[in-house]
């Protein structure tokens, strides 16, 4: 087994990729997934949605039928061609993007989703990607985060901490290497202090493996 590095996490995702729908086998998440997967369309209504970090489309095909229009993008070539096949609807873009510096378009979205990224966004950063997100979203928008919590014996275990309280997690994937990924795991609190200065109908939602954080731009 090679040492983990700390490489960039488009690196590691698309090493991941054709592997990395096997997180949602997990027996004992498949109650909460069943939820999730009808809870999220409902949340997201049916205009225009931006997508963070949207993967292999997992999600997507969730809420995008209903949707008149999906921008979806991610860093990872590899997974969006995953997503492509996955969700093959007219009303739905997917395209090779960075989170922190959004596609300028000439619309801005009804709603925003990312399933599974903020989890992935270092603690000093979180304000400045909020803050580039609520700038692609109309007035009023509705934003929807999904992540995961912390469960012994089912997550990977927490392997260190650095000094801004970020945690990371070391991964094998099945070539054999292995990968140094941040993997936070906030609270209700931070996650309504996170939106409080941008947001109103702010509700964190919990499932016993996954949470979600849904509010309104004000």
């Amino acid at each position: 087994m090679q040492d983990a590095l700390p490489e960039s996490l488009p690196e590691y995702y698309a090493a991941r990729a054709r592997e990395y729908d096997t997180i949602y086998l997990k027996p004992e998440r498949q109650d909460d997934l069943r939820a999730m997967e009808a809870w999220l369309p409902r949340q997201i209504g049916s205009g225009s949605v931006l997508e963070i970090a949207c993967g292999t489309g997992y999600w997507t095909q969730f809420y995008a039928p209903h949707c008149s229009q999906v921008l979806a993008i991610d860093a990872a070539i590899e997974t969006l061609e995953i997503a492509r096949a996955r969700v093959p609807l007219a009303q739905v873009q997917f395209t090779v993007g960075d989170a922190y510096q959004l596609p300028t378009c000439n619309d801005h979205f009804d709603a925003a989703f990312a399933g599974f990224w903020w989890s992935h966004v270092p603690i000093t950063r979180q304000q400045v990607f909020l803050r580039g997100l609520h700038k692609a979203l109309k007035p009023g928008a509705r934003v929807v985060l999904i992540d995961n919590r912390y469960v012994e014996g089912s997550s990977t275990p927490i392997s260190d901490r650095d000094t801004d309280g970020n945690t990371y997690q070391t991964r094998l994937l099945k070539d054999g290497s292995a990968h140094r990924v941040l993997k936070n795991f906030p609270t209700e609190r931070q996650l309504r202090e996170a939106a409080a200065p941008h947001a109103s109908e702010i509700e964190v939602r919990e499932w016993p493996y996954f949470w979600a954080l849904s509010y309104r731009i004000s």
